[in-house]
């Protein structure tokens, strides 16, 4: 099949394909997200074959959305294994913070200084929080909770903790903005 390049055409098939992708997050794709991996194979500069989470039964829909012959998974990307959740030893906790801003859908709740939490059944196993704790107090298991991995529900968190995201950063571009407004009028 040929992808478009741009317009209607192209932001149709970017939505089309990124519908198949279970919706993670998790960047192991090697792109910063679900979308922008979709646009990617949309704009032929990515294969169909770099989602673990998503595996063979995803590549097998890519490629059949696509038009093109099924690839075996990217070892480069992960290997494909049985959904798992994060679970954090809260006896191990420390309260640092520092799984909080990586986890894409806020399935991690705590506050600074303070034992956190998973929650299961928002936790889409994308690894992201383990690599900044401290005190390696995340590790990945299979849900104790009947936990269902909803691509669409995964997809408006990650919108939700995205633009929550850019709109701290503006508060705090606006607030530097008028001290050094208030600093050079002194």
């Amino acid at each position: 099949m040929d992808e478009p390049s741009s317009g209607p055409e192209a932001a149709l098939l970017v939505a089309q394909i990124d519908a198949l992708l279970p919706q993670t997050q998790c960047t192991r794709c090697g792109f910063a997200g679900c979308r922008p991996y979709a646009a990617a194979i949309a704009a032929g500069e990515a294969g169909i074959n770099q989602c673990p989470p998503g595996g063979a039964a995803t590549i097998r829909r890519l490629a059949q959305l696509l038009r093109r012959e099924p690839l075996e998974l990217n070892p480069a990307n992960g290997v494909e294994s049985p959904p798992r959740v994060a679970m954090i030893d809260e006896s191990r906790c420390v309260g640092c913070a520092r799984c909080l801003p990586p986890c894409p859908v806020d399935a991690i709740v705590g506050a600074p200084k303070r034992m956190h939490t998973v929650l299961q059944e928002r936790c889409t196993g994308c690894e992201l929080c383990i690599a900044p704790c401290p005190v390696d107090c995340i590790e990945m298991r299979i849900p104790t909770r009947h936990s269902v991995n909803r691509p669409e529900v995964n997809r408006e968190r990650f919108e939700a903790h995205s633009e929550r995201l850019v709109r701290r950063a503006d508060e705090r571009q606006r607030a530097l903005d008028e001290k050094k407004a208030a600093a050079s009028r002194a």
